[in-house]
């Protein structure tokens, strides 16, 4: 058995918090466990729950439509995860405890995949990565270097947009998700070993 189904055995058993009694099933991850690029969401939504992968409804379509497009790449290629492994109560933001309770999985996941670039989806994922209050609008755009806090020393994450928000926000985001994704393409390509 492999670390990583052994930590992903660990959380399907976990109780940490107030999300594990009302879960259908833990959302763990998805993908190459030897991954140079690793998506983070925020958390399973009802689907997810149901399905136990992350990103499957119709914002994982729009995910898998623009790896392909823009990377040429399916989910096998990368690794999904999200900040919480389990689904909020109707589909709110995780909350402080419930990401705290969780990081330690995300942070073991990391380590294990060692990807050279992270895109984070969205406000959740983007604030629990990089250690700030600030919003997606004011930061995706730009590449940042793994903080000090970050489970690696080397790499890069690209802020995005969620491709929930991008469904509704329309053209303008998906646009912006485009080219955030050539940003983390381009970064792969500078880290390749």
């Amino acid at each position: 058995m492999s670390e990583l189904d052994r930590l992903r055995e660990e959380a399907c058993a976990c109780t940490r918090c107030a999300l594990a009694p009302t879960r259908t099933q833990v959302v763990f991850g998805v993908g190459n466990p030897d991954a140079a690029l690793l998506f983070v969401g925020e958390g399973p939504g009802r689907e997810e729950d149901l399905a136990g992968e992350p990103f499957v409804g119709r914002s994982g379509r729009l995910l898998d439509q623009l790896m392909d497009q823009e990377l040429g790449w399916d989910r096998q290629a990368c690794y999904i995860a999200n900040v919480v492994k389990c689904r909020p109560p109707g589909n709110r933001d995780p909350q402080p405890a419930e990401m705290e309770a969780c990081r330690p999985y995300l942070d073991r996941q990391i380590s294990i995949i060692a990807p050279h670039v992270v895109v984070s989806l969205g406000n959740v994922a983007t604030r629990a990565l990089l250690g700030i209050a600030e919003g997606i609008r004011n930061v995706r755009g730009k590449a940042y270097p793994f903080p000090a806090s970050f489970p690696l020393a080397d790499g890069w994450i690209v802020p995005t947009y969620h491709p929930a928000f991008a469904l509704r926000a329309g053209g303008d985001a998906v646009a912006e998700m485009r080219a955030d994704l050539i940003r983390a393409k381009r970064l792969l390509a500078t880290t390749a070993v």
